[in-house]
């Protein structure tokens, strides 16, 4: 490298990259929307690149030890049911045989949850991804893209432990979670409300040698608990209430305390380097004080330790798509339709604010429980994109704004946009066509093949489990 003329840049030497491949498509990031992105897309015939940083698959449900799938059902006049089908329920099926699923609990007496066993989850996406051809790329961190002089992406770079690579595509689908190639490519994204105040994360951990007899239903006791301890000035934590549920194991559990914020009290910011560090850092500083509070005020965890702290922070949200829809508040709760649905939504609004989590739900048990989701906010605005007419962006980073994003940001949500972008960016590639251009019916038709549930249609003997 060679030095600027200021201390505070330097210049790096123009190099050659060398192509670790073409593909027709290329998915970065490997959580639900990737997963699923990835699976759809070369099902339906393409030849499929998937870059994950890590080891392994799974995105915050493993890297960040979430070990919950939430989105999964909806709340429908009154009775919980899956609303998310077709690649989530076959990853479903394969942790099943893994042992690795809890039967989903009921949260809120409102809607239900699954806690997953995360090595299952690891070992059930290998498999899923493997078998449909998808070719993997792990430890290989994104570091930008090259665009075509009309101004389409032809490749993106990658960092690896080979050196920078570089792989060519057709189409991208953007599964970052952060917008990574949307941003690179100068495709118009925001970040947080209008004032830039974004979600708040959260670090994860799980503990081990619960003595669940002893400690019974504690999540319903945990909060007064943390009150009582706050208001005695025993202990201080950093937000309201505590998620604290038991995984497969009954000895294990996890626990969704945490919030992490910068000096000045926002939201650590997920694409800020230092502010990850600092975040890490105060995250595991907040589980040591949090064990203490357990050991000493909560029956049956009098001898708990921390089983495993997550490898990364929760973000829960950071840059998202500004695209052709953005998703809104008012469609969650109003549990709205979309012409071009390609899924649907059945988490409420979760607000991670300053010190809580402010819930809103659509009405229940009056209302159907669930919004659809519509193509177009998985599309860049061709307006103002600058050309990029080859990109699909799905998971948090889709176009969503900040409250709408508070709820279809969750993992069932998740694995409808990436089911959609990988069978809609197969589509495109084989007609030699933009995903803006495919035909919207085509592309429904193809999820219903697919087992998808796009929420205009009952699917056929479908369980209905009753709301306790």
């Amino acid at each position: 490298m060679e030095h600027s003329k200021t201390a505070l840049q330097v210049v790096e030497v123009e190099r050659h990259i060398r192509v670790f491949g073409a593909f027709d498509v290329v998915v970065l990031g490997g959580g639900p929307a990737g997963i699923a992105a990835a699976a759809a897309a070369a099902r339906n015939g393409a030849t499929v690149l998937l870059a994950e940083r890590y080891g392994f698959l799974g995105g915050m449900g493993t890297a960040a030890g979430v070990t919950n799938f939430c989105g999964l059902h909806a709340n429908v006049f009154g009775n919980i049911r899956q609303v998310v089908h077709g690649v989530a329920e076959e990853l479903l099926v394969r942790m099943r045989a893994l042992d690795g699923l809890n039967e989903p609990h009921l949260i809120f007496r409102k809607i239900f949850a699954q806690a997953y066993d995360m090595s299952a989850f690891k070992c059930a996406a290998d498999g899923l991804l493997t078998a449909a051809g998808v070719r993997i790329l792990f430890h290989a961190l994104a570091a930008g893209v090259v665009k075509k002089s009309d101004g389409s992406i032809d490749v993106l770079l990658l960092e690896t432990k080979s050196g920078r690579l570089a792989v060519r595509a057709k189409c991208f689908i953007d599964c970052s979670g952060d917008a990574d190639i949307a941003q690179w490519a100068g495709v118009p994204t925001e970040k947080g409300d209008e004032h830039g105040h974004m979600l708040y994360p959260t670090l994860m951990f799980r503990l081990g040698n619960v003595d669940a007899e002893r400690a019974g239903r504690a999540w319903e006791v945990i909060p007064g608990l943390m009150d009582e301890a706050e208001a005695a000035g025993e202990f201080k934590f950093p937000r309201r209430g505590a998620i604290v549920r038991p995984q497969k194991h009954a000895y294990e559990w996890r626990v969704n305390v945490t919030q992490l914020k910068s000096a000045d009290g926002s939201a650590t910011d997920g694409t800020d380097a230092q502010s990850l560090s600092d975040g890490e850092l105060e995250g595991r500083r907040q589980i040591v004080d949090y064990l203490a509070f357990l050991r000493a005020k909560v029956p049956g965890f009098e001898h708990v330790y921390a089983l495993d702290v997550a490898p990364q922070l929760g973000i829960r949200e950071t840059r998202r798509l500004v695209g052709e829809y953005m998703l809104t508040e008012e469609d969650v709760l109003q549990c709205v339709d979309f012409p071009d649905a390609i899924g649907v939504n059945g988490w409420p609004l979760e607000k991670h604010i300053a010190g809580d989590v402010e819930w809103v739900w659509p009405p229940i048990p009056s209302s159907r429980g669930y919004n659809q989701l519509p193509y177009r906010m998985l599309l860049p605005r061709r307006s103002s994109a600058g050309g990029v007419d080859n990109l699909l962006v799905a998971g948090r980073c889709a176009s969503m704004t900040h409250d709408g994003q508070s709820a279809a940001r969750v993992t069932g949500a998740c694995f409808v946009m990436g089911q959609a972008a990988g069978t809609a960016a197969a589509m495109a590639v084989h007609s030699s066509i933009s995903p803006h251009d495919i035909d919207v019916k085509d592309l429904q038709r193809a999820l219903i093949e697919q087992g998808a549930f796009l929420g205009n249609e009952e699917r056929k003997n479908e369980a209905s489990p009753a709301a306790a």
